[in-house]
């Protein structure tokens, strides 16, 4: 038994080609690029220079202050990087789903 294919577009499917063409939704992954690869590059960095610097050199094995060495302060660090990173992301991603919202909106009222 052979099924027939609708050839017309139903109205309540999203042309998802459209959407990726559009200039704004270009402008959008402009704008995640431009923010998500300076701070991927710098979080790897960061992250990597702990095993790095303490594997190759002995700049990290000296004291900070009492018992506790840089390892430990960068190491901790990492930690505060991380949670900072996190934070300034949500923040960010809030003016990206502000951009969403108003394709979707553009893309509603071209359907309705």
């Amino acid at each position: 038994m052979e099924m027939k294919q609708d050839t017309h577009t139903n109205q309540n499917e999203i042309d998802y080609t459209e959407i990726a063409k559009s200039a704004e939704f270009k402008q959008l992954l402009q704008a995640k690029k431009k923010f998500i690869i300076p701070m991927s590059l710098f979080f790897f960095c960061f992250y990597i220079a702990l095993p790095l610097m303490t594997s190759y050199s002995k700049v990290l094995n000296k004291t900070a202050f009492g018992d506790i060495t840089w390892a430990w302060v960068f190491a901790f660090g990492q930690f505060v990087m991380t949670w900072s990173l996190c934070m300034i992301y949500s923040k960010k991603a809030a003016s990206f789903d502000k951009i969403s919202a108003g394709i979707l909106q553009k893309l509603n009222r071209g359907r309705g």
